[in-house]
């Protein structure tokens, strides 16, 4: 398999380097469909989106509806699959959106879109390292009874995953294998365990699965708790979308990353609803709810997970459970790592940028430069947090993922619309036209999608929490308008001044999946 760029006379495919004006390619063959799905699914890091979002679902959203509200999400997720997988059969490339979007909206749309996702990867695996710190640290402090500030934790885990990302996607795909298998086999166990004894004081609540429930708020509030449960469910999936990044690198991507992506949003939905019911269940509405929100005396979102684990399998389950979060943050923080070096790599093999960011590893075959490049503004994100004197978890992780969280969604948008651009407005590829897989499906995919960043909006102080009151929480959405403002100025100067490289830009593929 070689690496082509569409529509630049004169170029040469199929080598392994093609010269100044070709590209280096990435390491083919470097993963099948398993190692495609860990890493798309150690993105979403079950453990870290269960801890940390579903007390709030629970607490300040949808109550005993929290189940309701993941099968809601999984049902429109599932939808915006449909039309994502519809493109990712004929153009494989490492930037993902960026191609995609390049191909069904154009260019100028495609650069901007590229540039919003490089920004929401690089800030996520900080905000996720930023977890991991907080997590760690609280872990060694309770169970080791050592004491060390969070930047220490940071900083290293953000040095172990540069040193992991130097390699090929091999290694860094069993990694997180590992870590996935024991976050699910953890959570997976106290569900059953629920299940089996025939869940709490009520019952199993078969209610709580019902879609209407997913309206329905705690307290007062009513729609606006609602909105707000339904966002931290849907914010859940952030990373699923990353199996279409591996497609240069993994076998037959032309049927691994359709498979992959909703292997990730099916799987990981039914996941998320049967624990999330059990969770509920097994702690009874109303304790949930109490739990939750932090009005029951010496407990906090940490117990909805912690006393069923204690009162099915033992208290040796608990500290298993809390250092498998860690785990899953640390998983979740190098699978984000390894979409950011993707997306600065896609940009900068075209000459776009920095050019030697596409540049890749002689042996590996690793985005190295990119990677590196990436390292060091995790590492940056990281030190200007921690000389603010800012909170690992308050701040680092929740302002970031607010931020990171805005872009994608406003990507994943685009890319729905982008899909019906590409196969009914350009007529690209008839065979493969259909008017729901890449019409109706695409549409109420990306209708789903901007109702999910309207509910962000809506409820990003509530999201933001303690972090509400800084000045990066209010620079956020002009973070986003700018960076895709800026992409379009981008590609509007190149296509002005250097036509050759406007060309290129979004049509860097694999030469099996080439636009023929």
């Amino acid at each position: 398999m070689a690496v082509r760029s569409e529509g630049v006379a004169g170029e040469t495919a199929g080598r392994e380097r093609s010269g100044p004006d070709g590209v280096d390619r990435l390491k083919a063959d470097s993963v099948g469909l398993a190692g495609v799905v860990f890493m798309a699914l150690a993105g979403a890091a079950p453990i870290t989106a269960m801890t940390g979002n579903l007390p709030i679902i629970v607490g300040q959203g949808n109550g005993g509806g929290a189940p309701a509200a993941y099968v809601v999400a999984t049902v429109a997720l599932t939808v915006f699959s449909i039309g994502y997988v519809a493109m990712a059969r004929h153009i494989t490339a490492a930037g993902a959106f960026y191609g995609y979007i390049s191909h069904g909206l154009g260019r100028v749309v495609g650069m901007a879109s590229g540039l919003l996702a490089v920004l929401a990867y690089v800030v996520t695996e900080a905000s996720a390292i930023g977890f991991f710190a907080y997590s760690l640290r609280g872990l060694v402090r309770s169970q080791l009874g050592v004491e060390l500030g969070w930047g220490w934790y940071a900083l290293a885990g953000v040095a172990v995953i540069g040193v992991m990302a130097w390699f090929d996607l091999h290694l860094t795909a069993k990694v997180l294998g590992i870590a996935l298998v024991l976050e699910i086999g953890v959570l997976g166990a106290v569900s059953l365990a629920v299940l089996c004894s025939g869940g709490g004081p009520e019952g199993l609540l078969p209610g709580s699965l019902n879609p209407l429930n997913s309206l329905k708020g705690v307290g007062s509030s009513g729609a606006e708790a609602a909105g707000l449960g339904l966002f931290f469910a849907f914010w859940s999936w952030v990373g699923f979308e990353s199996t279409a990044m591996y497609g240069e690198e993994s076998r037959d991507p032309k049927r691994v990353v359709p498979r992959a992506t909703l292997i990730s949003v099916v799987g990981v939905g039914l996941f998320y609803v049967f624990v999330s019911w059990m969770i509920v269940s097994g702690n009874g509405v109303e304790h949930a709810i109490a739990v939750a929100s932090g009005t029951v005396p010496g407990k906090d979102g940490n117990s909805l997970f912690f006393d069923p684990l204690r009162a099915h399998l033992g208290a040796w389950a608990v500290k298993v459970f809390q250092w498998l979060v860690v785990s899953g943050s640390f998983a979740c923080a190098m699978a984000f790592h390894q979409c950011a070096a993707r997306y600065l790599y896609a940009i900068g093999r075209e000459g776009l940028l920095l050019p030697a960011l596409g540049r890749t590893h002689p042996r590996h075959g690793s985005p190295y430069v990119a990677s590196v490049a990436q390292s060091l503004t995790a590492a940056g994100l990281v030190a200007g947090f921690l000389a603010a004197g800012m909170d690992p978890y308050a701040h680092l992780y929740t302002l970031l993922a607010l931020l990171g969280t805005m872009a994608i969604l406003v990507v994943q948008t685009l890319c729905s619309f982008a899909v019906v651009g590409y196969f009914h407005v350009l007529r690209r590829h008839p065979e493969t036209a259909h008017w729901f897989r890449t019409l109706v499906a695409p549409l109420v995919g990306g209708a789903a999608m901007a109702g999910v960043v309207v509910l962000l909006v809506l409820n990003k102080d509530a999201a933001a929490g303690a972090a509400a009151h800084t000045l990066l929480f209010r620079l956020i959405p002009y973070l986003v308008i700018g960076v895709f403002v800026g992409g379009v100025v981008l590609a509007l100067v190149v296509r002005r001044w250097r036509p050759e490289l406007y060309a290129r830009m979004g049509r860097v593929v694999l030469e099996d999946a080439v636009e023929r």
